[in-house]
């Protein structure tokens, strides 16, 4: 496609499963805002979206509302940082709480907890720095003269053990109340999230947006194997750097938004790319799958045990842990396969 001297590639399948992604998280965030304790109907919930008077005002614009949209940025920013690393790692296992990244960024968090600091201007910074630090470490550890993939995701998941023991000695260490708000939290939850949240969030992903731009082009000659892209003069090390660092950023902020909600990062990018069936993962689908994951189960944690509510984590790894066991042996068959 062209505009005046600019051009850009689309991909058909991809632009189809974008609109197609699209239309359903749209209608999936309009039940969000129907279905509860109390049911809305639909012209009055978009009564309310758009700023009209509705005698729903207070649920739909003040409960649901705050929290969904915490619920979509934190699902997209998970779906493009899961879509990054496992670009650059070339491993479908390499998402952000399976290497040690969301374990950074909750062990300084929680220790910050357990510490009196409480403020949620100031939480999501802190996962920030610890998700930086986490991915530094095992980036740092996994280097052997170029970024071997195996040993990223096996030095990954190595940190993210220690760090998640180093999570569970602070919350031993804390005051009981404190630890269980830590405990909460550690498991992924959008539970009295508002526009306090949200509106953070959306301002540091909106100044991502730009990064998250070159991203999508730079990933293409990260797909490529390594004498290629050098060839064509792609500075591979600060390219992949790049990308990692990105990543790290939006899984960081997103977990400071709501806690370590596994596996969306996971799950998102190898679900949008085989649905394109594109050469590198599509991030525009993998961000609207990610929001559409978070979206649907907060939608069934808030109703599926009526009127008790489950934090949304517990709905995402109820999901994303058997596909991560089929991951692992669908990778040791094709191995096999491949060796026999």
């Amino acid at each position: 496609m062209r505009f005046g001297k600019a051009a850009f590639l689309l991909h058909r399948r991809a632009a189809v499963a974008a609109v197609g992604l699209a239309l359903l998280l749209a209608a999936s965030c309009l039940a969000y805002l129907c279905i509860g304790e109390a049911f809305v109907q639909p012209a009055e919930a978009l009564k309310v979206v758009f700023g009209q008077p509705s005698p729903d005002e207070l649920v739909v614009g003040t409960l649901r509302e705050p929290r969904m949209v915490v619920g979509l940025l934190v699902g997209a920013a998970f779906g493009v940082a899961g879509g990054l690393i496992q670009t650059v790692a070339r491993n479908p296992l390499a998402s952000p709480d399976i290497i040690g990244i969301s374990q950074g960024a909750s062990a300084l968090t929680v220790g910050a907890m357990t510490l009196g600091v409480t403020s949620a201007g100031v939480l999501p910074y802190l996962s920030v720095l610890g998700g930086i630090a986490a991915a530094a470490l095992v980036y740092v550890f996994a280097w052997r003269g170029g970024l071997h993939a195996t040993r990223f995701v096996l030095i990954g998941i190595g940190f993210a053990i220690a760090l998640r023991s180093i999570t569970t000695l602070f919350m031993t260490k804390g005051d009981y109340l404190v630890a269980q708000q830590a405990q909460i939290w550690m498991t992924g939850s959008l539970n009295g999230r508002g526009w306090t949240e949200a509106t953070p969030l959306a301002w540091t992903l909106l100044v991502l947006l730009p990064f998250v731009f070159w991203a999508a082009r730079a990933q293409r000659s990260v797909t490529m194997d390594d004498d290629t892209a050098t060839a064509l003069g792609v500075r591979l090390g600060h390219v992949r750097l790049g990308l990692v660092l990105l990543g790290v950023v939006l899984a960081s902020v997103a977990t400071g938004a709501a806690g370590p909600v596994d596996f969306v990062a996971l799950l998102a990018p190898q679900i949008a790319r085989r649905m394109t069936r594109t050469a590198q993962i599509p991030l525009l689908c993998s961000a609207l799958l990610g929001a559409l994951i978070v979206v649907l189960a907060d939608l069934l944690a808030r109703r599926l045990f009526s009127p008790t509510e489950l934090p949304v984590g517990v709905l995402t790894a109820a999901v994303g842990a058997p596909y991560l066991i089929w991951l692992i042996v669908r990778s040791r068959s094709v191995r096999n396969g491949g060796t026999s």
